[in-house]
């Protein structure tokens, strides 16, 4: 499939970002960091920035959405809207990963990109990549690891760092990794979830069907946590 243009949903996180991108322009972008549920905004940011694009939804060749790590809600709101609008307009789609799209934010940069996201108390979502010359190559897959973990691995590498995503500040705030000189914190602008980085991330995969779109969690859902913990107390009353 030749696609020429993508329209990127992220709802990962605290930002909701749309972008249009083709594969030498982002067309439009917008990003907003709300109080505002997603599902509140994600459909009337993705009319204002494929009106500002100067597409329609017909025009998009495809589209791809964050898939996950991230939140529950978002993620599900997120790829609903894609697999939604997806069966309508009978175009394809696909999901990535929230933290290989979080490392093209830095796409350019020359070294070892660290993205990380909250999970949950100490434990955060992180992966690995290389960028060099405009390419990104991950290292790791994606992995839920203790901020002690985390700068145990970056101790562990010798060239440039640069620390992205939700918990980055918090991983760089740990003196034993602040101290270092090859360990920089990615810049506010390019730190969170961004649509156009998505949609870069993309471009070279293989789109498929609406059907096989789901949320990739990594982790169980506090509901589900819940209804394991009540079956094992049955089980052993």
């Amino acid at each position: 499939m030749n696609v020429l243009i993508l329209l990127g949903i992220d709802t990962s996180g605290k930002t909701a970002s749309v972008a249009v991108c083709d594969e030498e322009n982002v067309l439009a972008q917008t990003s907003v960091l709300t109080r505002l549920t997603h599902s509140q905004i994600i459909m009337p940011i993705c009319s204002d920035v494929l009106r500002n694009a100067g597409v329609s939804l017909q025009d998009v060749d495809a589209m791809v959405v964050s898939n996950g790590p991230g939140s529950y809600t978002g993620l599900r709101i997120g790829v609903s809207a894609v697999k939604a609008m997806s069966y309508a307009m009978k175009k394809k789609c696909l999901g990535v990963s929230t933290l290989e799209s979080l490392a093209y934010n830095m796409r350019g940069f020359r070294g070892v990109v660290c993205t990380v996201m909250k999970a949950r108390l100490d434990l955060m979502y992180t992966a690995f990549f290389t960028s060099c010359q405009n390419t990104i190559t991950r290292i790791f897959d994606d992995t839920i690891l203790s901020e002690d973990d985390i700068a145990s691995r970056i101790k562990s590498y010798h060239g440039d760092i640069v620390l992205v995503g939700d918990g980055a500040k918090e991983i760089y705030s740990i003196p034993e990794i602040s101290e270092l000189d090859n360990v920089v914190l990615a810049p506010p602008h390019l730190r969170l979830q961004l649509a156009s980085s998505l949609c870069y991330a993309s471009f070279e995969k293989q789109f498929g069907s609406a059907d096989a779109l789901n949320a990739e969690y990594m982790q169980v859902t506090k509901a589900e946590k819940d209804l394991m913990e009540k079956a094992q107390s049955e089980k052993h009353a």
